[in-house]
């Protein structure tokens, strides 16, 4: 299994026996959620922006109008960094002190590009929705000329990563395991319920199977 190498800029410093470099786990931990934190500097001003993202072997895509902040200045810059997180549970302790959290996260650091390809645009655009709900893409309307010349559209090469996991139980001093306060772990899981139809559908429209698959896994 490849790895990434360990530099200054993807080091788990806190907690480093947390630390994973490996690009499979890696890449596991981000196509599990659709949702990414991009970070960037405006105006000597810090901003952190949730955003949707799809990941094509290397390359993770984000989406935005022509005149997206974020994107531009990431654009002007010429690298970014991208963070995900998943809580997998709450780790209650018998001390306040050792009170923690399960989780699986990932920063990314990359070179940035804008896609001027419009077939490469397109598969980006398809590559978002699908990490969104697998297979979607093709139960709907694809984007108009207009959409899409509306659309800009980021690259980001990932050169480099690098990911924290805690999984496991309560860490509590020895002293502390015989006093009488309860201790342990709630996990905790995205689950998806039952999808609404839109009240305009049409009687004949159905729940495509993408979606139901979906909500099949995330139930």
């Amino acid at each position: 299994m490849s790895q990434y190498q360990v530099s200054e800029l993807n080091k788990v410093i806190r907690g480093s026996k947390r630390a994973n470099y490996n690009v499979e786990e890696i890449n596991k931990i981000l196509d599990d959620t659709f949702l990414c934190h991009v970070g960037y500097v405006w105006q000597n001003n810090a901003i952190v922006i949730p955003t949707a993202y799809g990941r094509d072997g290397d390359t993770i895509y984000i989406h935005g109008s022509l005149k997206n902040r974020m994107i531009t200045n990431l654009l002007e810059t010429g690298s970014a960094s991208i963070s995900v997180t998943h809580l997998d549970g709450l780790v209650l302790a018998r001390s306040a002190f050792h009170h923690s959290a399960n989780y699986r996260s990932v920063n990314v650091f990359g070179t940035v590009r804008k896609v001027e390809d419009a077939e490469e645009k397109m598969k980006a655009l398809e590559c978002i929705l699908n990490h969104m709900v697998p297979g979607h893409w093709n139960n709907i309307r694809q984007p108009n000329e207009k959409e899409f010349n509306a659309t800009l559209v980021m690259a980001i090469k990932m050169d480099t990563a690098s990911a924290k996991v805690r999984a496991e139980g309560v860490v509590d001093e020895k002293e502390d395991h015989s006093l009488p306060i309860w201790a342990g772990v709630i996990p905790i899981k995205q689950i998806a319920s039952d999808p609404v139809s839109d009240a305009d559908l049409g009687e004949a429209v159905k729940v495509p199977e993408a979606v139901l698959s979906y909500v099949k896994n995330k139930s």
